[in-house]
């Protein structure tokens, strides 16, 4: 699949026309079109954006051997069929089920900041009383309906993210062992204990 097919086809999954997803990232709608029929390629920051807003990773969109695979999975479930308990409780049961017999961790995820965002957290901070990790804490309340999990299933190993309204699996080309990584414009630590 293409850049162009990867955008066009993860733009609708998210139910944004082309004007919209123009009008959230400040570019063109001919900007977009072009982007999604290989007549241009969205510059570096660009690029970034649109893995953010299209909520994929810019793995996904360059598929350059990096450890996310090209193959993703996107299910919408709903919340509310996993019995009591907090948010967290109720999407350790939906994983779970998906993945009975896998072991399977939870990851801390955190957006990293952009060099503007920085920027903005310092000036904040020596100018203002406002806190430093202001952008931090706005990223945190963005991202408060994902949990992210890594899933081991046999010799097959998935990047997983559940929201408040589906689950998105995404196949590992290369193994993750390390406890923290990256992958797109994300750094994630992986907790020790196993999801039951």
């Amino acid at each position: 699949m293409t850049l162009g097919e990867k955008i066009k086809e993860a733009r609708k999954q998210c139910g944004l026309s082309q004007e919209q997803l123009a009008e959230k990232m400040a570019v063109s709608r001919s900007a977009v079109a072009k982007w999604e029929v290989n007549n241009g390629l969205p510059d570096v920051d660009n690029l970034k954006a649109l893995a953010t807003l299209l909520n994929v990773s810019v793995d996904y969109l360059l598929d350059n051997g990096e450890p996310i695979d090209s193959g993703v999975i996107r299910e919408p479930y709903n919340l509310s069929d996993y019995g009591k308990g907090s948010k967290k409780k109720k999407k350790d049961r939906v994983i779970r089920e998906k993945y009975p017999d896998a072991e399977i961790h939870t990851l801390l995820g955190k957006v990293k900041l952009t060099k503007g965002e920085k920027v903005i957290d310092n000036v904040l901070g020596f100018f203002t009383d406002v806190p430093f990790g202001t952008p931090d804490l706005i990223n945190s309340f963005k991202n408060m309906d994902k949990e992210f999990y890594i899933v081991l299933e046999g010799d097959k190993q998935y990047f997983v993210t559940v929201t408040d309204e589906f689950i998105e699996s995404r196949r590992l080309v290369k193994h993750i062992v390390a406890d923290k990584f990256e992958i797109g414009n994300w750094k994630f630590v992986k907790c020790k204990y196993e999801v039951k």
